[in-house]
């Protein structure tokens, strides 16, 4: 479903549609890039993405609402730069209503009877992907139906996505659930119905909205679990590094074939088991990562931490991407980002009104005549 091949990428951000994308992205079948496991591997950036429908010369007010979902990646990250570690506990407020730190068993069986769920789980653990809609009805059922707090949940989906940004997963699970907004958010089964296009009637969803705040947990949802997850990461093996020549680390936030492209450098996947300890992924999205390799030619595989590359290679001239994650020594570089629009806004919308007077300032007669 998802090339890794660089060419194959390129060939798909030409193809967006990003007037088609603000009229339908909300339905299963809407006109969405499939773009971000591209963007969460670092593959392409969202400024990449942003530049290439502007060069198209769209008017602006025609694909605002595009650029606007581009640049919630964006905002979540600065968040996350921001708040730190704060991002895993609840950001706003305490969760309302939370009954257990665990999740229920029937979504990770494709057990909760809601069809249109179950089947998108289905393909979600084939494919590493969910539509957006999809992936709130089932924080909604999980957290707000079923009463989990949010946090084993989000790291289950997380998990499995090939598009995993913990940023922008665990801060819209706690916007879904409440801890980051300030009401939590219901979707009913006639929404599902319209927006994946099925017909059913009779589950624990088709209820008025009102009734979701009187509602019991329903039987299928009660049974709850941790779910084990571990990250197959590949076997360790040596690497050769030329001491006289930077070393440039990736790792599975920067998959970046064109950074300093076609210089003499040494080029690491760095894989850290701590990192991904605390936040595993599955088989799918190892493969993934380890296909999109294939970009960067002369790139190497290191398992271990930073430290112990240092350690052992003894390599002084260290270069990496800034990220979060990063506990690097060596020369930061920043990403490509939208805007200049920088640090922590309580709303994404406090962020989108600073984005906006840029956009104001270039004023092409394309994007506002």
């Amino acid at each position: 479903m998802f090339s890794t091949e660089y060419q194959d990428i390129l060939k798909q951000i030409n193809q967006i549609n990003p007037v088609a994308y603000g009229r339908t992205r909300n339905f299963v079948d809407g006109s969405v890039t499939k773009l971000s496991p591209y963007i969460s591997r670092g593959c392409i950036s969202t400024k990449q993405i942003f530049q290439s429908v502007l060069d198209q010369g769209f008017h602006l007010n025609k694909i605002e609402k595009f650029i606007r979902e581009l640049a919630w990646r964006d905002y979540w990250q600065q968040v996350w730069i921001n708040k730190k570690e704060g991002i895993n506990q609840d950001i706003k407020r305490e969760q309302p209503d939370v009954q257990n730190q665990e999740m229920p068993k029937a979504l990770i069986n494709l057990a909760t009877g809601i069809h249109a769920i179950d089947l998108a789980l289905k393909d979600f653990y084939e494919t590493g992907y969910l539509h957006n809609h999809v992936r709130m009805y089932i924080a909604c059922i999980a957290c707000n139906i079923g009463g989990s707090h949010w946090r084993e949940p989000a790291k289950w989906m997380y998990y499995h996505l090939l598009d995993g940004d913990w940023a922008s997963n665990a801060l819209s699970w706690q916007w879904v659930s409440g801890a980051n907004a300030g009401k939590k958010y219901y979707a009913n089964q006639q929404n599902i119905n319209k927006y994946c296009y099925s017909n059913q009637k009779g589950t624990f969803m088709d209820v008025e909205y009102e009734k979701f705040y009187r509602m019991e947990i329903p039987s299928v949802l009660q049974e709850t679990v941790i779910p084990k997850l571990k990250t197959p990461l590949p076997k360790k093996q040596e690497i050769q590094l030329d001491l006289s020549l930077p070393t440039l680390i990736y790792n599975w936030y920067n998959l970046d074939p064109k950074w300093h492209q076609n210089e003499r450098v040494n080029r690491v996947l760095l894989l850290e088991p701590s990192i991904f300890e605390k936040y595993p992924i599955s088989k799918n999205a190892v493969t993934f990562m380890l296909g999109l390799l294939k970009n960067i030619p002369g790139i190497q595989i290191f398992v271990g931490e930073f430290s112990d590359l240092i350690e052992k290679y003894q390599t002084e001239n260290v270069i990496y991407k800034e990220h979060p994650l990063n506990d690097y020594r060596g020369t930061e570089e920043p990403r490509d980002w939208m805007f200049s629009v920088s640090g922590y806004y309580k709303s994404f919308f406090a962020f989108w009104k600073q984005c906006q007077k840029e956009l104001k300032q270039w004023n092409p007669p394309t994007l506002f005549g």
